[in-house]
């Protein structure tokens, strides 16, 4: 599959939202029932109050999901058409994703849930893994089961997995929700440094903590 320069929105809906589509949190959102693209190497910040799709409008675009009306395209051709066999090699070279919910295996380390990812994109070395633990002060936490790390640690974790891979566009929703000012800094910079390396656009959703990234495009949800 050749590169996805943009993902595009035709009159999306999710099919929940059906029954309320007159109502003002609808009519004026950017995406919903509109015709709305997000391109490659753009800056995309989705900042709405929870309940108004985010976490949706994320599973809709990585193919986890298909309750909505309307139609996601990736640069031309409508995501409804792919196989699994496509969605398998669009996740694993094109789309990056980082779920709130984060999908750690507890019962495995921190660096066994890493690796999981990495071996099947064989995109970085385990010295480049440990040099970005160290940046996160993560590295001694290396052989620590997952279950038994906060919940911070945790999401720092899970950013560097889904860091494993190579991408076009890379979803983020609420990827600094658990972060100090701090730890929020240095994820910006190592997903800034990422995208920029592989020419990708960036997508983050928020309720009120985004990501410290400056140059956003916003998008009302």
């Amino acid at each position: 599959m050749q590169r996805i320069d943009s993902i595009s929105f035709r009159n999306v809906l999710p099919q929940v939202f059906r029954e309320v589509s007159d109502s003002t949190a609808i009519t004026d959102s950017q995406v919903w029932l509109a015709d709305f693209s997000l391109k490659r190497p753009g800056q995309y910040i989705i900042e709405a109050a929870s309940g108004t799709g985010k976490s949706s409008l994320c599973s809709f675009m990585y193919g986890n999901r298909h309750d909505y009306d309307g139609h996601i395209l990736f640069n031309q051709t409508d995501i409804r058409s792919f196989s699994m066999e496509d969605w398998c090699r669009i996740r694993r070279s094109h789309l990056a994703l980082l779920p709130q919910e984060m999908r750690l295996f507890p019962e495995l380390t921190a660096g066994e849930n890493i690796l999981l990812k990495n071996r099947l994109t064989d995109f970085m070395t385990e010295e480049r893994i440990h040099r970005l633990l160290e940046v996160f002060e993560l590295d001694h936490k290396y052989n620590v089961p997952a279950g038994r790390l906060s919940i911070g640690q945790q999401q720092r974790v899970a950013l560097i997995r889904t860091l494993c891979q190579p991408f076009d566009f890379i979803l983020l929703d609420e990827p600094v929700s658990h972060l100090d000012a701090a730890n929020n800094a240095l994820a910006a910079q190592m997903i800034l440094h990422e995208a920029a390396a592989q020419q990708a656009g960036i997508i983050v959703t928020s309720v009120g903590n985004p990501l410290l990234i400056t140059d956003y495009t916003p998008v009302t949800l």
